[in-house]
């Protein structure tokens, strides 16, 4: 069992898991994250095929095994297809597979593919979906923003979860004065769990 996990946030919905025994875990580093999110990766995991969650580009040189759904439509990218309800492991991490659907947009326009991935029971990434862990977790990746979600939906999210800590993420559409009052409204409303971390920045 691993005893401690740090998590570092790069922009957008990209976050980095590195355990006490080596191994390093990449999720979504899309195109608006830092390249350095990928430096020394040993595994990606993509919860969807839009490209500020896949950086085509970068991974197709990167050399290590991605796992994405495995209906998405990612030309050019060799990765293993994953299927919800699906355990396996990745960079020496057990991962589960929830959800399935991204979230909708708009209407019955068509959607995609959408993955959240239970790291180790214990930190929850949804990508672009709402869908709840199917079991508590200690650590809650928040969405913020999108074309898809409400504040109130994100707030809710957390409030049903009941993490011991969530992280905002999904923030890259945003502008400074705008994350400020999301930040505002889910530390107000979820309580002390809630915490944004700056690009770059890590936590355990």
């Amino acid at each position: 069992m691993l005893t401690r996990v740090r998590i570092t946030n790069y922009t957008h919905s990209c976050v980095r898991l590195e355990h006490d025994g080596g191994g390093t875990l990449v999720i979504d580093p899309g195109v608006w994250s830092e390249p350095e999110a990928l430096a020394g990766a040993d595994a990606v995991l993509v919860t969807h095929e839009h490209d500020d969650h896949v950086d085509l580009l970068r991974l197709k040189g990167l050399g290590v095994p991605v796992y994405a759904p495995k209906s998405a439509r990612i030309p050019g990218l060799d990765f293993t297809g994953v299927v919800p309800g699906e355990e396996f492991t990745a960079a020496s991490f057990r991962v589960t597979a929830q959800g399935g659907r991204h979230a909708r947009i708009y209407g019955d326009l068509p959607d995609c593919a959408n993955l959240g991935y239970l790291v180790e029971d214990r930190v929850y990434h949804p990508g672009d979906s709402l869908c709840r862990p199917d079991r508590p977790v200690e650590t809650l990746l928040v969405p913020l923003q999108g074309s898809w979600m409400k504040t109130d939906e994100a707030i809710d999210f957390v409030r049903a979860v009941q993490p011991e800590r969530a992280y905002g993420i999904h923030d890259g559409q945003v502008n400074e004065r705008g994350l400020g009052s999301l930040n505002g409204w889910l530390a107000d409303e979820c309580g002390d769990c809630y915490r944004w971390l700056p690009p770059g920045s890590s936590a355990r």
